[in-house]
């Protein structure tokens, strides 16, 4: 086989080649691999295998400091203010002294150093840990003792029971029967439940001792490294064989080795190559919107300053030559420089002075802010959940202000809005339905009634005395069948714990199902690669396995071929409705019965599942069974040939009945959905649950109500086609009819995944639409309930022709020409944002992410999904905030996630409480940050005014220095920290003052540049009452000078500042107080230290203001100026913010009374007439891919002593006597049982 360096593609598509495969492994041949390179960079070349040794750490003690710096000078802002730093080096245009753009800078280099420091260290210390395990590699002719990082490609390593897997590794044997291996994947995708794994059938038979382990030269060949975790293709060759290998045979880094003893693997992928570090990529970063907002105001401030700038160097330049005309006598001084040269330096002057004006603090500060806003999520007790001791957990630090902006959530609904938690409720056998009675009344009899069975799980509540009587009497052939397809028809694997039988399914419907015939009498007992071992009513039987047909997305359905002990052949088949009733014989009994059935189940939004069978003939059997084996060997397309043989054997099959099992709500979804929408959020559910499920649903958690118009997929399908064909959207659709109109806020959308598709199809050349009237839709889904329909046949066709009437007459013209399918996709983005609440069913975790970007790519709208499986992740990922569900499927969506809840109510508290703060304090902080510096800072613009336009600071360089660092910070950083406008009580009780954060109200490019005029308006008044009070005031005070003058603006600016500060700040706690507090006492204390006199005799150069805060602050004129500018900047500002509280709360009063309701409880029950039959099982179609390729390969999974444990006797001796009753129940209408 050919060598190259070529990554493999996926080996699943069509276009694939053979000679795509080239990853080559020989085992126990290290020099093997040596000899192969991959060409890394012109000339230099790398091995092409990788050791097994991990690096994830930046730095070292020598690249530290040059790497760090190197990263931290690739931001802009930092590059801005090293570039500004070496301007003021140079001599002729340094206006300030070194240290008061230094110490800025420095400090903010080693804040965000040593926080990379931090994390490196610990990164550090975990690869060591890491690549420090113990393992044990075959050596020559015995396995040594090594690390993790001596694994190399083609060695053998042994494993044992709890250790981690330290690459990939293909399974060569074990200590279990057939070489099966249990492993754990939580560290992968979060999962707990065991998962298993299968040596092939000829290295478990030959590879029996470390002598021939150490012989063992086979061959290897497959693809090139990838990410794909869940599928590996591949062949062994050895001893002129090839055997074909899959994912069931690999063993991947990460997982753990549970319940087996001993396991031996060969080495494929190690280290980077490694499918668990190729999918350790780099996560995208998601940035808010006020960061986005922030990064341009600052932009925008530095090319003011360069405006500015300019504008005072061209002043300059007319008043040195108008100096020079007037004082010829100092021509010498400018003998070797023209105006224009000088302006130019004296313009780098001026961008160096007023360089403070862009808030280098503000990275820092703004950076801390976060930090500590996401710890008092973490600390939140009331979104801890004690029964799983699980708290909130803030996973990033830098989203926390846009949780007060989210308009849009995307939920997830199995695990997220309900416990995932299924239990069996209901089931349809030949026709007739049955049922719990009362839910207290059958506790107290289940009891009783399982006595007879030692196997009962008694957690199952479920029982009806009717059906077990049938049961027991064992009469009814179709009776026996469903049931035994339940103890058959699953990957369910068993373990023994306690005496008692242990479950491990690969999804909770399952093991729901094993259980509920497991209480009925047909015990799922124990399983090998070929048999199945039952006792069905006391009797133990052994079925023979033949094949089994695994459940996936796209088949919707599982089968079992087995031979049971009387010599037939029987297929057994369970799946989604909609496939199983396609594949049914046809005249198949009680079909109507069971559909009418399911219907019932599914108003009650329990989760459904068809079961069938047949009889197959052996002499049909023999011949699948070789084309069985032929697709089952191939490289390529191995899962679509399999499908295709599939179907051959999944036909003409016989009805047997229908379950239903249930999955409750979580506590206080309903309160929470209810007050997120009077927070003007719009929910969409996003599920692959069928459409009658997910609606009932929605009308159980208040996401749907009776007033709303629920508009069905035909009548969308058929607005769209049109809207988009005219190129047209449906801007004023709801604003031209009465009814509809009347229905603002109050309508929903329920699609199917299908439609989703139809949606955006590749645009049709030269197609016109045909006449509503004449031709149906086009599309293939299954619509609303087919009746929406036949009940209201006439009233949906009126209000059909109305609004299709309305889009051709009221809608408003794109700008920009657009394909069909773009237009198509907007006009239904269009009219699915009107309505309040969207249910998307039926929709694939590809679907949901597709979503989520169209919303955000229309509409421009912070968007949060929430959801608790391995499915949502994609969607998690591509929304703005992704809030991950601690729930029965693992902890993937977890580990992907910004925020993680242990449960969905939580998110109201985390939207309405945390993110209306945090928004408020990031506002509020950036608004009052960028206040204080154009207050301050600004003065320097109008003293040039009177220097000449120089460019000489007006403040002392420490005054510039500590002034954002220690100054003004705490004031600020107390408000981002502990600003409330309201209680948490209260933001959950009017949840309408949500909407602030929606429509930015508290900080945007209004209100900066209002904060820019009031900064710019308080320099004016600090600099001129200060101007005009020491006009004419000298004398022996000598208060006239200008070192006197400086403090005086100063101390103005830094007082009118504080009391803005805490004229704005609303909830007042010990620590504001004392954050207001300090910014005296440290302007004191420090004006003390630079100003004494030993400092001034150490460096008169630095410490240039000599006790000046001494004398001036303590002469009465001065501090009367102080208060007077002080009082003039407060007396306007106290006055608008009064006014303005004033008018909001007279709006608000009046806004509350009208919108407040109270919201009714809502029956769980169907809100809907259903007239078709064209159903998918929600079950089925959310169900996980099982173990069943793995379960039929070997000879024996785990060997089980059936007499341990206590059960049925085999001759039924101990079933209760039942009473006489009439014939099993076989007819068809529906009737449910007492």
């Amino acid at each position: 086989i050919r060598m190259n360096d070529q990554n493999c593609q996926d080996s699943c598509r069509g276009g694939s080649k053979v000679s795509d495969f080239t990853w080559e492994v020989k085992a126990n041949d290290r020099a093997f691999h040596l000899k192969f390179k991959k060409k890394l960079f012109l000339c230099w070349k790398r091995r092409k295998y990788r050791d097994n040794a991990i690096k994830t750490a930046k730095y070292n003690m020598l690249t530290f400091l040059p790497l760090n710096l190197y990263e931290q000078f690739h931001r802009s802002a930092n590059l801005y203010f090293l570039f500004v730093v070496l301007l003021q080096t140079i001599p002729e245009i340094s206006t300030l002294p070194w240290f008061s753009l230094m110490m800025p800078l420095v400090c903010l280099l080693i804040i965000r150093g040593t926080r990379d420091l931090v994390d490196d260290i610990a990164r550090y210390r975990s690869d060591r840990m890491i690549n420090g395990r113990p393992c044990e590699i075959l050596m020559e002719k015995s396995f040594c003792k090594k690390r993790w990082r001596d694994i190399h490609v083609g060695d053998v390593v042994c494993l044992q029971k709890d250790d981690f897997v330290p690459a990939d590794l293909l399974l060569l044997a074990t200590s279990e029967p057939s070489s099966l291996c249990y492993v754990e994947t939580a560290d992968i995708d979060g999962e707990t439940n065991l998962k298993f794994r299968q040596a092939l059938i000829i290295t478990h038979k030959e590879l029996v001792s470390v002598d021939k382990m150490a012989a063992f030269d086979g061959i290897v060949v497959c693809e090139e490294p990838n990410s794909r975790m869940h599928t590996f293709v591949g062949t062994l060759e050895w001893k002129g064989e090839k055997y074909s290998l899959d994912s069931e045979k690999i063993l991947l880094r990460g997982c753990r080795i549970r319940n087996t003893d001993i396991c031996y693997g060969l080495v494929i992928y190690a280290g980077f190559d490694s499918k668990f570090l190729k999918n350790s990529g780099k996560i995208k970063l998601k940035r808010t919107k006020l960061d986005r907002m922030m990064n341009k105001l600052v932009i925008f401030i530095f090319l003011m300053l360069v405006v500015i700038s300019l504008c005072l160097a061209v002043a300059y330049s007319f008043q040195v030559v108008d100096f020079q005309a007037k004082h010829s006598y100092l021509n010498e001084f400018h003998r070797n420089s023209s105006p224009v040269q000088e302006a130019f330096l004296v313009f780098w002057g001026f961008m160096i002075l007023l360089s403070v004006i862009v808030p280098m603090s503000l990275y820092i500060t703004f950076e801390f802010v976060y930090l500590v806003n996401s710890c008092f999520i973490n600390w939140d007790l009331e979104m801890y959940y004690s029964p799983q001791d699980i708290p909130a957990n803030a996973r990033n630090t830098s989203l926390n202000d846009q949780l007060g902006q989210i308009e849009y959530i995307f939920s997830d609904k199995t695990g997220t809005l309900t416990q995932n938690i299924m239990t069996f409720k209901k089931c349809c056998i030949n026709g007739l339905i049955y049922e719990s009675a009362d839910p207290a009344h059958s506790i107290q009899l289940l009891a009783i009634s399982w006595r007879w069975n030692k196997y009962a799980d008694e957690n199952l509540i479920f029982y009806d005395s009717q059906l077990l009587e049938d049961v027991l009497k064992d009469e009814d052939e179709v009776a026996r069948e469903f049931w035994r397809l339940l103890a058959l028809c699953h990957t369910v694997m068993v373990d023994e714990k306690d005496g008692q039988l242990v479950y491990q399914a690969a999804s909770p419907d399952e093991e729901a199902l094993v259980t509920a015939a497991r209480n009925f009498g047909y015990v799922f007992l124990s399983r090998t690669q070929d048999t199945i071992t039952t006792i069905e009513l006391g009797v133990e039987r052994i079925y023979q396995v033949l094949a089994m047909m695994d459940f996936n997305s796209s088949r919707k359905r599982m089968s079992v071929l087995v031979r049971d002990p009387e010599g037939k052949i029987r297929l057994y088949t369970k799946g989604a409705d909609t496939v199983i009733f396609e594949r049914l014989q046809p005249g198949c009994p009680n079909e109507l019965a069971t559909e009418k059935a399911l219907d019932t189940f599914a108003k009650q939004t329990l989760r459904t599942l068809c079961l069938a069978s047949k009889e197959v003939e052996d002499e049909f059997y023999q011949e699948w069974s070789k084309r069985h084996h032929a697709a089952s060997v191939l490289l390529q397309n191995r899962s679509q040939a399999l499908e295709k043989i599939y179907e051959d054997m999944e036909k003409d099959l016989k009805l047997l009945g229908a379950t239903a099992i249930e999955d409750k709500l979580q506590d206080g979804v309903p309160d929470t959905i209810d007050l997120l929408k009077k927070g003007n959020i719009k929910v969409w559910v996003l599920t692959g649950d069928k459409q009658e499920t997910a609606v009932n649903i929605g009308f159980a958690c208040r996401l749907l109500s009776d007033d709303m118009e629920i508009l069905d997929e035909k009548e969308i399908q058929e607005m769209v086609e049109i809207c988009s064909e005219s190129n047209n959207n449906f801007g004023g659709v709801l604003n031209c009819d009465s009814r509809l109109q009347q229905q603002q806020g109050k309508l929903a959308l329920v699609v199917t995944g299908d439609f989703l598709v139809s949606v955006t199809p590749p645009p049709r050349p030269h197609y016109s639409p045909p006449p509503i009237e004449d031709h149906p839709s086009p599309l293939s889904w299954v619509p609303l309930g087919h009746a929406f329909a036949k009940a209201e046949e006439s009233q949906a066709s009126e209000k059909k022709s109305s609004l299709l009437a309305m889009v051709g007459e009221h809608c408003r013209i794109w700008q920009a020409p657009e394909d069909l399918a773009i237009r198509r996709e907007r006009a239904f983005v269009d009219l699915a944002t009107q309505c309040q609440a969207v249910i998307c069913c039926r929709v694939t975790p590809k679907q949901k992410a597709l979503i989520v970007q169209m919303i955000k790519k229309y509409q421009k709208v912070i968007t949060l999904a929430i959801g608790d499986g391995a499915n949502d992740v994609n969607m998690i990922k591509t929304a703005d905030i992704g809030v991950g569900i601690s729930g029965q499927e693992g902890m993937q969506a977890v580990q992907c996630s910004d925020y993680a809840l242990a449960q969905f109510s939580y998110l109201k508290r985390l939207l309405l409480v945390h993110g209306r703060w945090s928004y408020l304090r990031i506002s509020k902080f950036l608004r009052y940050f960028f206040y204080k510096t154009f207050a301050s800072m600004m003065v320097q613009i109008w003293f040039a005014f009177y220097n000449g336009f120089t460019a000489q600071p007006l403040y002392e360089g420490w005054f510039l220095a500590l002034y954002n660092v220690f100054y003004s910070a705490y004031p600020v950083l107390s408000m981002g920290l502990l600003e409330q406008d309201m209680s948490a009580k209260k933001c959950l009780e009017f949840p309408e003052l949500y909407s602030v954060g929606q429509k930015n109200q508290l900080f945007n490019y209004q209100v900066f540049f209002v904060a820019l005029a009031q900064g710019v308006a308080t320099s004016l008044v600090n600099f001129y009452v200060t101007v005009w009070a020491f006009t004419d005031t000298a004398g022996p005070g000598g208060i006239c000078d200008y070192q006197t003058f400086a403090i005086t603006v100063a101390t103005s600016a830094l007082f009118s500042v504080i009391a803005e500060i805490i004229i704005d700040i609303k909830f007042w706690t010990i620590l504001s107080f004392l954050a207001v507090s300090s910014s005296v006492i440290l302007y004191s204390l420090m004006s003390f230290l630079t100003q004494n006199f030993s400092a001034f005799h150490m460096a008169p150069t630095i410490f240039r203001f000599l006790d000046v805060n001494q004398n001036a602050l303590t002469e009465p004129y001065i501090l009367l100026v102080v208060l007077l500018t002080v009082i003039t900047n407060t007396m306007p500002s106290l006055a608008v913010r009064l006014l303005c509280h004033i008018i909001a709360e007279s709006e608000s009063r009046r806004s509350y009374q009208d919108s407040r309701m109270e919201v009714s409880a809502v029956e769980l029950t169907a809100h809907f007439q259903r007239g078709s039959f064209g159903r998918r099982s929600s079950y089925a179609f959310s169900h996980k891919e099982g173990y069943a390729e793995l379960i039929t390969r070997g000879t024996s999974l785990r060997k089980k002593d059936t007499q341990t444990i206590g059960g049925i006797s085999s001759n039924g001796g101990s079933m209760p006597a039942t009473k006489d009753s009439p014939d099993p129940r076989t007819s068809v209408p529906v009737k449910e049982s007492p």
